[in-house]
């Protein structure tokens, strides 16, 4: 039987929600258009095929590995090593050692974010004061308009709202979603119990953000001509360093942090950045790469976000090179399904979690038989266990133990916190563990 969690709220929601206005027409133009753009990378890169990745379904033939008897980690990477085998004694040495980790990350994985971006300008689209729950809330919604004038053939805009408590009395902490938009008509699945998590920061005195990532740039191979990666590139293939959409994902979170950094309302030291799935992979991205960020929630992020991809367990690097999910990575990142493996990475998750040191970053994942093995939660954890170091270094706190913890447990005593929660492929319960912790640094906003 196929894992129904995993494939239901994944598949179904993020990739339905992206096509349910297409018709067969433009989905078959969608997969041929992205299916010749990855045999393109392929063909630059010399490389004529793939090993294929596992199956999410536990029952088929080549299902993904759940037996921790079988998991064996190489060859594996430290942060705080230099390339050159000399140790990072300093806080110092780390600013040097984090140069020379994002240049591996972005030559290697996620791609290199172009220079001389184009300016984006924000539009007002409605202001209004609303109730969320039983909190007044001031509520606006913008779209950032993009300067395409070096290549106006392609347009690109960022879709993006927010609310802040109508009588604060000073500025406010705010976290920021990666989201999405429901296309009309489309049923939503029910809603859990309870106050929404916007509700839950209201409360709390903070403000909430969404951001649409889909709104600057696709979901899939086929939209890498166009969006932000497709007007920088003037609608020409990516070079085999080039970003990769989760690098574009947080391009778009860093100027939309620009534009609340406008507003006397929120408070620009306390913004934080939130999302699941491939938007928690985003989110750690965006976390990693933007300094102003000053705290995470990275929801089941996964194999490409905070799971060791070195670990032989749930989803694996050769899922993330597929035509599927190539275009989250830059192009030279295939070459690790191919002539090479994870073993070959020069980098891993631990290193991309200790680049956001010595800001507070929390994990959250669902219940293995809920959300289902997939997502390999013990490799986000032991993730979490390696960059603790990094942490230390700076003078912060690591996770409380290096055992991994029995479901529901909460790691919150450091600067680092995880939790697996009973649920699936949500962040929904871990909202409140967060806020909670999250008061060390944002305090309550009212």
């Amino acid at each position: 039987m196929i894992h129904r969690p995993f494939l239901i709220f994944s598949f179904w929601l993020f990739s339905q929600i992206c096509i349910a206005q297409m018709t067969p027409q433009q989905r078959d133009s969608l997969d041929k258009l992205t299916q010749a753009d990855h045999q393109l990378m392929m063909k630059m890169l010399g490389i004529d095929s793939l090993r294929p990745g596992p199956s999410g379904n536990p029952q088929a033939l080549n299902a993904a590995n759940s037996d921790e008897s079988k998991v064996r980690l190489e060859n594996m990477p430290l942060p705080l090593i230099f390339e050159d085998g000399k140790s990072v004694k300093n806080p110092k040495d780390w600013e040097k050692r984090k140069a020379e980790l994002k240049e591996l990350f972005d030559r290697e994985m996620y791609g290199r974010t172009p220079e001389n971006l184009p300016g984006v300008k924000w539009e007002l689209v409605w202001e209004k004061d609303t109730l969320i729950g039983s909190i007044e809330t001031k509520y606006r919604k913008l779209k950032g308009i993009v300067d395409n004038s070096a290549f106006p053939a392609i347009s690109v805009s960022i879709d993006f709202e927010y609310g802040v408590p109508k009588n604060s009395v000073k500025p406010v902490p705010l976290v920021k979603e990666f989201g999405w938009i429901w296309p009309a008509g489309m049923q939503r699945p029910p809603a859990p119990p309870g106050p929404s998590w916007q509700e839950q920061l209201l409360k709390e005195g903070w403000g909430f953000g969404v951001i649409i990532p889909t709104s600057y740039q696709a979901d899939n191979g086929a939209g890498l001509r166009s969006g932000i990666i497709g007007l920088v590139n003037k609608g020409e293939p990516r070079k085999l360093d080039d970003w990769g959409t989760l690098k574009a994902w947080a391009w778009g979170a860093s100027r939309a942090l620009d534009h609340l950094e406008t507003d006397p309302k929120v408070d620009k030291s306390k913004i934080g950045v939130e999302g699941l799935s491939r938007y928690g992979k985003a989110a750690l991205v965006a976390m990693a790469y933007e300094p102003r960020f000053s705290i995470g929630l990275i929801g089941s992020s996964g194999a490409g976000g905070a799971k060791l991809l070195r670990r032989i367990f749930g989803e694996q690097v050769e899922n993330l090179a597929a035509s599927g999910e190539y275009h989250w990575f830059a192009p030279n990142f295939i070459k690790y399904a191919g002539p090479l493996n994870q073993n070959d990475l020069p980098v891993d998750a631990h290193e991309l979690i200790a680049l956001c040191s010595p800001r507070p970053v929390f994990i959250s994942v669902g219940s293995p038989t809920v959300e289902g093995q997939w997502i390999d939660a013990k490799g986000m954890f032991d993730a979490a266990v390696l960059a603790g170091p990094v942490y230390e270094l700076l003078g912060k706190k690591g996770l409380s133990t290096e055992e991994f913890p029995s479901i529901q447990t909460f790691l919150g005593e450091g600067d680092l916190a995880f939790r697996q929660h009973e649920g699936g492929h949500t962040v929904g319960p871990n909202w409140l563990y967060f806020i909670e912790w999250g008061k060390k640094y944002f305090g309550k906003g009212i």
